[in-house]
């Protein structure tokens, strides 16, 4: 039997910083508003435009090279990302949204769902789209005045995302189940968060080539033909309005990348980045109290090649030391066919460090878990890295903190 739309009220809200890295830059800086801005990993000519301010989304400048877009506008303003500042819009975000309720996720720096239902804003009887008037002031007061975001509300988080993405910049939109079937006819599939290209083509071959389509398609013909498993089942629901992606799934790993700049095959070299990887690593997986129960170890190089091998561990890995000992275990069967351009390491299959076991070597000159706690602490108050490894000396240029894209669980 087919399932009907679900007709329940919209109480998912998604809120999305609008052109959040550019527009952040622009508010620091009165010089650079109503101009022409992009964020860029990297300023030279070859680098990336992570972000562009909607002056120059308007010219048609979005994700490019640089030298692609002074192309279109010689004197764009092109800055390099700074973390910290867009970490403190985040947490300055999330503030202004617990105010209404505790249930906030965060999907990015940018983005979060808030689930009101139940919220005291609901039961104060204000309507879903009042409160939204209200949080854009808030976060104006809070972010800074010439910040804007746009807020969709939908019945799930699938169709308030699409609703926050059909009035940029600063909309307000809301989707109902009755709104349904005239909101996908406006749409094509690429546009469906969560379709990307290879879904697309997965989806015509079975004939399916609108959102319309898609909607219409029965539940059987998903699981079974297209998707051949329980996404097509998923999909079918998310697109009625019923909730499927509000699960939260425990950790499993962290892990860092590294695009080379310095290209290098000289091992000692390799062997310093490695350690700088493994700390950041390292931080980032006693920070949130776990140890690691294996590490991996991904190596792109100049000529295409690319080596991979991962290892469980025999013992739990937990400080730096550890992390970095097993890496290089790994590295030791590579034979560098050329200069090293990307590494990734990993730690994997992660448990809770607390409470701990006490070990025999505790309390001595083995013991790297008091080490490393006691590093972790100094670097907490005195400044990431102030206390390192001696072979990561000088290495403050090196990996140096970027912005993540989705998780947002070390912000």
């Amino acid at each position: 039997m087919d399932l009907q739309i679900n007709d329940i009220d919209p109480l998912t809200m998604h809120i999305d910083l609008n052109s959040c890295y550019a527009i952040i830059e622009q508010q620091a800086n009165r010089l650079i508003r109503n101009k022409p801005v992009g964020v860029a990993a990297y300023t030279s000519p070859g680098g990336f435009i992570i972000a562009s301010s909607y002056e120059a989304k308007r010219m048609g400048i979005k994700l490019m090279r640089i030298r692609d877009a002074r192309e279109i506008y010689k004197d764009i303003i092109i800055l390099p990302p700074d973390p910290d500042k867009y970490f403190d819009a985040h947490r300055r975000f999330r503030t202004v949204l617990e105010r209404y309720t505790s249930e906030v996720t965060p999907k990015s720096v940018d983005e979060f769902v808030v689930d009101f239902k139940g919220s005291r804003a609901v039961q104060d009887g204000l309507s879903l789209v009042n409160t939204g008037y209200k949080i854009k002031r808030d976060i104006k007061e809070s972010l800074g005045e010439y910040v804007t975001v746009n807020i969709g509300i939908g019945p799930n988080r699938f169709l308030a995302k699409i609703a926050a993405g059909m009035d940029k910049p600063d909309g307000m939109d809301v989707i109902t189940a009755g709104d349904i079937w005239n909101i996908y006819g406006q749409l094509d599939l690429i546009d469906l968060p969560g379709i990307n290209y290879r879904y697309q083509a997965r989806l015509n071959l079975a004939g399916i080539y609108t959102p319309l389509d898609f909607l219409e398609a029965p539940m059987f013909k998903l699981k079974k033909e297209v998707f051949k498993s329980i996404v097509g089942y998923y999909w079918y629901l998310r697109l009625r309005g019923y909730e499927v992606d509000s699960a939260r799934f425990g950790t499993r790993s962290f892990g860092n990348d590294y695009a080379v700049g310095d290209k290098t095959s000289d091992p000692e070299q390799i062997s310093r980045l490695l350690m700088k990887l493994c700390e950041k690593t390292g931080r980032r997986l006693r920070k949130h109290d776990y140890q690691a129960q294996g590490v991996s170890l991904g190596m792109g190089f100049e000529n295409g090649a690319w080596w991979g091998k991962s290892k469980r561990s025999k013992s739990l890995l937990y400080s730096t030391q550890d992390i970095y000992l097993s890496i290089m275990r790994l590295f030791r069967h590579i034979a560098i066919p050329a200069k090293v351009t990307h590494i990734n390491i990993a730690v994997f299959d992660v448990v809770p460090a607390s409470p701990i076991q006490i070990g025999l070597f505790d309390g001595t000159r083995l013991d790297t878990r008091s080490l490393a706690r006691a590093s972790d602490k100094i670097n907490d108050r005195y400044g990431e890295f102030t206390v390192v490894p001696a072979n990561m000396a000088n290495m403050q240029d090196v990996i140096i903190k970027r912005v993540p894209f989705g998780s947002v669980r070390d912000i």
